[in-house]
């Protein structure tokens, strides 16, 4: 396990058993000191998975609002601006927020610091395009499922929903944060009142692979 994962885990563990669902995500990034080395998913490029299902179905924002659910340094928020959204992205931690701002100084994308289990009232029902890629995965199971309620409300009528995580089977183990989601994690999605487009489990070329889920809903 590489030092930038560990530094994740043992924080994430710590604010958890406090019950602090999401407290550590600051920490995490404030002592990152602007290395982005040291935040485990910070690939600076837009999540490939993203790239790929959005070229696959031709998706364009023509202007429409779209939002980044934990939007990190802010890489798949500037690739939706540039398929033409209107975007929104936030984050819990002010440090990423503010050092998404700083990476990209002419951006046309808003970033606000905000919490995905208490968003803007605002926010309901605002969005044609709302991307959650591992947020949920790095949430404890008992605030999961608020968190799916919360990014359902979020979809406007007719708008599409796309959730990227990591997989795993019921009777797999859980395993340590990131904690690979079951189909029955998603199932709020439905009972708030969204439809299943298409559901995709495969593995990711990773070494060693990983097994991913992408989910579209549509509003």
């Amino acid at each position: 396990m590489d030092d930038a994962r560990r530094r994740a885990r043992a924080l994430a563990y710590e604010y958890v058993s406090r019950g602090d669902a999401v407290g550590w995500f600051e920490p995490l990034y404030r002592q990152a000191a602007g290395d982005p080395r040291a935040i485990q998913w910070a690939d600076l490029r837009p999540n490939p998975h993203l790239m790929e299902w959005a070229g696959r179905v031709g998706l364009k924002g023509d202007g429409s609002r779209a939002l980044v659910v934990g939007c990190g340094l802010g890489d798949d928020a500037e690739a939706l601006s540039v398929l033409g959204f209107r975007v929104v992205a936030f984050d819990v931690a002010p440090t990423a927020v503010e050092w998404s701002r700083r990476r990209f100084p002419n951006s046309a994308v808003e970033y606000v610091v905000a919490d995905l289990l208490t968003p803007a009232a605002g926010w309901q029902g605002a969005f044609d395009f709302v991307l959650e890629a591992y947020t949920l995965q790095v949430l404890p199971p008992n605030e999961r499922a608020v968190a799916v309620g919360r990014i359902a409300e979020l979809v406007a009528p007719g708008g599409t929903l796309l959730v990227l995580a990591r997989g795993r089977e019921p009777d797999d183990d859980p395993g340590h944060m990131p904690w690979p989601l079951v189909r029955s994690d998603l199932a709020g999605f439905t009972e708030q009142g969204l439809t299943e487009v298409s559901f995709e489990d495969f593995l990711d070329d990773e070494s060693p692979p990983v097994r991913r889920f992408r989910v579209e809903y549509r509003g």
